[in-house]
């Protein structure tokens, strides 16, 4: 074998044109390992961060124990063997956006030692599943701008710290029971999909809910009212119409925001007086079904409407048709487009 050997201020760096002696080289300063890998940065302000991004990296490449936060998104890296994290089973943050990763080609435990991983970002790859065996640890996980199609009952088992979940823009039919157990989660991201209802197993901690983009017609009658933590709802670009939401669906106190645009709709539905921002644009909304409309209506001079923003535009409406009450009743209101 013929060696090569680099000088560093600490020690050399041995290879060979059949060996590489790198990952077993145990550079030390102030009793912590300072290797880094040759295609990776490894910054000494930050000793634990090891940065692999756009590199055009096909491989994950060694991770040294000592690292907790290792960037390898926007390369090239279409799988991940089995074995390639249980050096560093410190890992806080794994970022693997933006690659070219297959669900088969993931090892079946390959994230399961990594005990105390929070954030795992696996968005915009060629994923058809859910990865096996994902820590109980997770608090952010990002799956979205894949190809998964389906969640299965136990592809988030366990997770009772995940906080903030994103699927957006996959192809997933139905959600089941998938999601029953996570706790904590506040964040839901599942626009973009082939949903036809409004998934009725949700955590009921969720605060924000996100379904833009997808094919649902209807809405339980209490699916939010079991849901008092729910305060962002974006259901826009769906195919919702008024047959398909009871009376009072939306009529709950803890709604700030809620997104119905470019749906169906041909009324306007019962809202609480306590929501924000309602976004009604690009429906088939009336003129004649604003005089009734509730949101607008001075119940009391303590109880009126906290609308701040108001979009009817893109609807079947005249600024003639709006009633003269509806300045002294939309006091708080800071945009209203007709």
């Amino acid at each position: 074998i013929i060696m090569v050997c680099v000088a560093f201020d600490l020690g050399l760096l041995c290879t060979g044109m059949d060996i590489v002696l790198t990952m077993s080289l145990k550079l030390v300063e102030r009793g912590v390992s300072v290797y880094c890998p040759l295609e990776c940065d490894c910054p000494s302000l930050y000793p634990r961060a090891m940065y692999c991004h756009s590199r055009n990296l096909q491989h994950v490449p060694y991770v040294p124990s000592r690292m907790k936060y290792v960037y390898l998104h926007n390369n090239r890296i279409t799988s991940i063997q089995q074995g390639v994290f249980d050096n560093a089973t410190d890992l806080v943050w794994v970022i693997l956006h933006k690659n070219h990763l297959r669900s088969d080609k993931i090892g079946k435990n390959v994230f399961s030692r990594l005990k105390s991983l929070q954030k795992l970002y696996l968005d915009h790859n060629n994923l058809t599943s859910v990865p096996q065996n994902l820590p109980t640890s997770l608090v952010d996980l990002r799956l979205n701008n894949n190809n998964i199609s389906k969640l299965s009952y136990g592809s988030f088992q366990g997770m009772l710290h995940l906080q903030t979940l994103r699927l957006q823009r996959n192809t997933i039919e139905e959600v089941g029971g998938a999601l029953k157990g996570l706790e904590s989660l506040a964040l839901l991201e599942l626009g973009g999909n082939l949903l036809k209802k409004v998934p009725e197993s949700l955590p009921e901690k969720l605060q924000q809910l996100y379904l833009e983009y997808n094919h649902i017609t209807s809405v339980s009658d209490n699916f939010f009212s079991q849901r008092p933590s729910l305060q962002f709802v974006r259901l826009s670009h769906n195919q919702l119409t008024n047959s398909g939401i009871p009376t009072n669906t939306f009529n709950v106190s803890s709604l700030v925001e809620l997104d119905l645009s470019h749906n169906h709709l041909e009324k306007i539905p019962t809202i609480s007086t306590s929501l924000e921002n309602l976004y009604l644009q690009a429906n088939h909304i009336k003129g004649a079904v604003l005089p009734s409309l509730n949101l607008i209506l001075l119940v009391d001079v303590t109880n009126y409407s906290q609308i701040r923003v108001l979009r009817l535009d893109a609807n079947k409406i005249r600024a003639s048709d709006v009633p003269p009450e509806a300045v002294l009743c939309l006091r708080l209101a800071t945009v209203i487009d007709i």
